[in-house]
C-alpha cells in the first residue's frame, strides 16, 4: 500500500495526502515555554523528552501490549512526557493570540516574547503541577477510532458540559491516555492499563478535537474527515460560480 497520511487541512477544508512517514503538514514552528516552577525560558526549544521510552510506550499502547511498554518508572516518565508535549500543543494558540495582541503595542521583539512567556506561564504552570500528580490510565482497543489534531490534549474539566473530572490525550487511533485527580500531594502512581469495551465518557472526544482544530486533523478513514469537513470548508464552496475568474 501507499505509505502516507490522509489529513484535513483546516485552512481550506480540503482532504489531502502527505506522502511518506514524515507528516510534513504537521511541521509548524513551536513557541516553547518551560512550565517548571523555576523554568529558564532562555533555554531549550522543547521539553526534555526520553524519546526511546516514549516510542516504546506509544507502540505498546497502540498494540494493546502493556507488558512491552517498559518498566513502571519508564512508563510513568513516558506518560508525563506525553502530558508535557500535550500542553506545548495546547498553548500554541494562546501564544499566537498573545503575540498578535502585543505586536499592536509599542514594544520591542524581546519584550513581546517575554510578555507572551509570562502569559503562558500564568495560565499553565499551576495546571502542569496539578497534572503531575494525576493518576494515568491507558485505555486500549477503543471501539471507534479517534481524531487527532495539532492540539490533541483535552481538559474535560473545562471543555465538557457538564464538566468531567479528567484530561485526555490520544496515543493512537484506538488508544487514549486519561488523567484523573488522585488526591496525592507527592509521588506519581503507576500507570494503569485498561481495555475499553465502549467509548463511554469519551464519546465526545472527536467533537472536541474538531471544534478546537485550527491547522489539521488526522483520522483513520477518509469518511471521518468528510464528516467534519463542512466545519472548515470555505463559505463559497457551495457556489461554484464564485470561484470563476
Amino acid at each position: 500500500g501507499h505509505v502516507g497520511t490522509r489529513y484535513l487541512d483546516c485552512a481550506d477544508g480540503q482532504i489531502k495526502f502527505d506522502d511518506g512517514k514524515k507528516a510534513r503538514f504537521a511541521d509548524e514552528p513551536i513557541f516553547y515555554v518551560g512550565l517548571g516552577r523555576e523554568a529558564d525560558d532562555s533555554q531549550g526549544s522543547g521539553p526534555a523528552i526520553k524519546e526511546g521510552g516514549l516510542s516504546r510506550f506509544l507502540r505498546a499502547a497502540q498494540l494493546g501490549h502493556p507488558d512491552e511498554a517498559g518498566s513502571v518508572a519508564d512508563v510513568q516518565r513516558a506518560a508525563q512526557d506525553c502530558v508535557d508535549l500535550g500542553l506545548v500543543c495546547a498553548y500554541q494558540k494562546d501564544a499566537q493570540d498573545a503575540r498578535a495582541r502585543y505586536a499592536l503595542e509599542p514594544m520591542f521583539d524581546d519584550e513581546i516574547r517575554a510578555a507572551v512567556i509570562s502569559d503562558i506561564r500564568r495560565k499553565y504552570v499551576n495546571l502542569r503541577e496539578q497534572l503531575a500528580l494525576y493518576d494515568y490510565t491507558v485505555f486500549c482497543g477503543l471501539p471507534a477510532p479517534l481524531l487527532i489534531s495539532e492540539a490533541p490534549f483535552i481538559d474535560w474539566r473545562v471543555r465538557a458540559r457538564p464538566a468531567q473530572p479528567f484530561v485526555s490525550l490520544p496515543l493512537g487511533p484506538y488508544c487514549l491516555l486519561v488523567g484523573t485527580p488522585s488526591g496525592k500531594t507527592s509521588r506519581v502512581g503507576p500507570v494503569l492499563w485498561k481495555t475499553a469495551v465502549a467509548m463511554g465518557p469519551f464519546k465526545d472526544h472527536n467533537r472536541h478535537i474538531a471544534e478546537s482544530a485550527r491547522l489539521w486533523i488526522v483520522a483513520s478513514t477518509e469518511d471521518q474527515l468528510v464528516a467534519v469537513q463542512s466545519r472548515f470548508a470555505p463559505a463559497t464552496a457551495d457556489k461554484p460560480e464564485a470561484t470563476k475568474p
